[in-house]
């Protein structure tokens, strides 16, 4: 087990320091009543509106994960905290279909999840993402997911329902191609190949699958690519989409720590690249928050992703952004008051 580490809070006054070696992290579970289950997205780089986050917290323990600050909201730590304490709004699915009931929802396009993997460990106890799915089949409402776990392939057949009376996509999120090198820095995800497994057999139901290569760290998966876009595209995929890493706030902090103690030689070197891509920053505040990189070596990554993608027939290539195809919205029998 992990002891116990956690980067200073920007929310918090105080950080707490151990007079001797900090105690092992143990899992933790809160369940907690939510007040609502669709979240509204604003950012320009992210490709749909609304999304569905039946957990905070993530057990997969990805060390580059974005969303480790959001456990600062709730007053815990973005490090050990992020993966051990976790977060379960046990009515979700009552509060998606009450939302999807509303009058003025058009069947919008909706994310599972767009925060942390909505099919994490826990998922196979709670079963949360799936009774959302099962709000959204009874809705026709159109569905898309992204996950870096096979457990997804479990609800194979209300996808596949889905796809019928909607739409559903489902993207992979694959990281590595080396399995020991992702065990040091996404210790609780599946492997690469229970990944490529469940692509095919998303594919094989009817089910519109692509791969996510997220995120990309330069001099360290970069040239993982080509392996990735081609024995995705042998197991059905048909879309393709990457991200550059961004280590915003105390992220940096966490990524960087592990970085250097599993790979310790290369770390600098990586740590060098990563900067390269904001002018020596680690994350640009100036974008506030978005993930764009830039930079010569940024351009080859991107070079070799549209390239390979176009080789194997993934989506030409032409971008990592994956935008579903629009829904048309239900038709409104009585004009609305309000």
């Amino acid at each position: 087990m992990d002891p116990i580490s956690n980067p200073a809070s920007a929310f918090s006054p105080t950080r707490c320091e151990w007079d001797a070696a900090p105690p092992n992290a143990r899992l933790s579970v809160r369940e907690e009543t939510a007040a609502s289950a669709l979240t509204h997205n604003d950012s320009p780089d992210i490709p749909y509106r609304w999304s569905v986050n039946p957990y905070r917290g993530c057990q997969h323990g990805c060390a580059y994960c974005y969303a480790r600050r959001t456990h600062e909201y709730l007053d815990l730590g973005a490090g050990t905290d992020f993966e051990h304490t976790i977060i379960v709004k046990t009515n979700v699915a009552e509060r998606l279909a009450a939302e999807l009931a509303r009058p003025r929802w058009r069947r919008e396009w909706i994310e599972l999840s767009g925060v942390t993997d909505a099919y994490q460990p826990l998922e196979r106890h709670y079963r949360l993402t799936r009774r959302c799915l099962e709000v959204c089949v009874a809705r026709g409402n159109p569905v898309g997911v992204t996950t870096k776990s096979a457990l997804v392939t479990r609800d194979i057949d209300l996808l596949a329902e889905l796809h019928r009376r909607a739409a559903a996509q489902v993207f992979i999120s694959t990281t590595f191609a080396d399995d020991r090198i992702a065990r040091l820095l996404e210790p609780m995800t599946a492997t690469a190949e229970a990944r490529f497994d469940a692509m095919r057999r998303i594919a094989a139901a009817g089910v519109p699958v692509g791969v996510l290569i997220a995120p990309v760290i330069p001099g360290l998966n970069d040239r993982d690519i080509p392996v990735l876009l081609t024995r995705a595209a042998e197991c059905g995929a048909a879309s393709a989409c990457f991200t550059p890493v961004r280590l915003p706030g105390s992220v940096a902090e966490v990524f960087l720590a592990r970085l250097r103690a599993a790979l310790p030689q290369a770390a600098g070197r990586i740590e060098a690249r990563i900067r390269d891509l904001r002018g020596g920053r680690l994350n640009d505040p100036r974008l506030g928050g978005r993930m764009e990189a830039h930079g010569a070596y940024w351009d080859g990554i991107r070079r070799l992703f549209e390239t390979t993608a176009t080789r194997v027939g993934l989506d030409g290539g032409q971008s990592w952004r994956c935008d579903p195809a629009p829904v048309a919205p239900r038709p409104v029998k009585q004009l609305e008051l309000f």
